[in-house]
């Protein structure tokens, strides 16, 4: 599979009144082509600060350390590294035209006094120098698109008289007007019910399929990531610990953090009376921590644990993940009983078995 995104040793400091905090720590990964690749993690974890790096658009208080995230602009010649353009370079190359973001709040990302067919012609108008007239037929072929209904009533409405699920898919709309190459969705379905949440994932999936896009989910929702994602990054204190497929991660999960995200999950089969947490809270980044940053939350910490960061081990050709517990010399530690029996129902009703 070629690649359209390749993020190498991503390292992001944050200026703050109490110091400094090294939010991002390292992070690698590649986006193929035409396929979805999901961040997971807690809240914190670095998935959000991560991925705005890669559209520019951080904070002023940010400090790139290191890094490159190199961009395949036109597949058959030299990728361009994102982190070297500046704002306006960004703002005028790349974003909405190569890389279009979905944000989790949608009446963050409109404008409340401007009209939605403005706020989705605009970039149009900036980007892809057409006349107003176009611009204004193919928002609205984008809304309906998206499956707005009565899209010529819609391009006049403001977004305080449209619903949640109606903004969110405005939003859609307008991160596609310029015709993306990469769209990055950003808890895109948080603020949004049950049922328009489906209605959403699927028009994205949709979407995807329709127009060739390569899709980067931020959640922490596990449940989203099991119907959109093909490849999946479990984010912790600012560095990736575990990547795999979605059948790896989901159905051979090896670091005892994603052990503690699937537990966390809900499910009515579980013998269970209590919901599953994951004990203690995140590192302070602001004091960087010695050795496995999961290490205080980890009930399988082995001394090592506290004195040396581990490294990606290989388990598969697919599927890496970064604990001690894979080291050869280290005792063997099988998942939970109660996370076996939880997965192995999974794969029995996806078919798998």
């Amino acid at each position: 599979m070629s690649t359209i995104l390749s993020v190498k040793n991503l390292d992001i400091t944050f200026r703050t009144n109490a110091g400094n905090i090294h939010a991002i720590r390292g992070v690698d990964f590649d986006l193929p082509a035409g396929r979805t690749l999901a961040l997971v993690g807690e809240s914190g974890s670095g998935k959000s600060v991560t991925m705005k790096a890669v559209a520019g658009l951080l904070d002023d208080n940010a400090i790139i350390n290191n890094g490159q995230a190199l961009y395949q602009k036109n597949m058959a010649g030299k990728p361009v590294d994102l982190l070297k353009l500046g704002k306006k370079e960004m703002r005028r190359t790349i974003n909405g035209q190569e890389i279009a973001m979905v944000f989790q709040d949608p009446m963050t990302s409109l404008d409340p006094t401007m009209q939605i067919g403005a706020q989705i012609t605009e970039a149009m108008l900036l980007h892809k120098k057409i006349t107003t007239a176009d611009a204004k037929k193919k928002a609205v072929e984008l809304l309906r698109l998206v499956g707005l209904t009565d899209p010529d009533k819609r391009m006049k409405n403001y977004p305080h008289q449209l619903s949640g699920g109606q903004r969110q898919r405005v939003v859609i709309a307008i991160a596609l007007s310029c015709e993306p190459k990469i769209l990055i969705c950003d808890e895109p379905t948080t603020a949004l019910d049950v049922t328009i949440q489906a209605r959403i994932l699927n028009l994205i999936r949709d979407l995807q399929a329709q127009m060739g896009l390569s899709v980067i989910y931020i959640t922490h929702d596990l449940g989203v990531v099991a119907k959109v994602a093909d490849f999946v990054n479990v984010m912790y204190a600012g560095k990736i610990i575990e990547v795999g497929t979605v059948d790896d991660i989901f159905y051979d999960p090896r670091h005892p953090y994603t052990w503690g995200l699937l537990s966390a999950m809900p499910d009515l089969e579980t013998d269970d009376d209590r919901l599953y947490s994951i004990p203690g809270s995140p590192p302070n980044l602001l004091h960087e921590p010695t050795g496995d940053a999961f290490a205080a939350r980890n009930q399988y910490a082995m001394n090592i644990d506290l004195r040396a960061e581990p490294p990606m081990f290989q388990i598969t050709e697919t599927h890496s993940a970064a604990t001690w517990l894979l080291h050869p010399d280290a005792p063997k530690v099988e998942m939970p009983q109660e996370l076996r029996a939880r997965l192995t129902r999974a794969r029995k009703a996806a078919n798998i078995l």
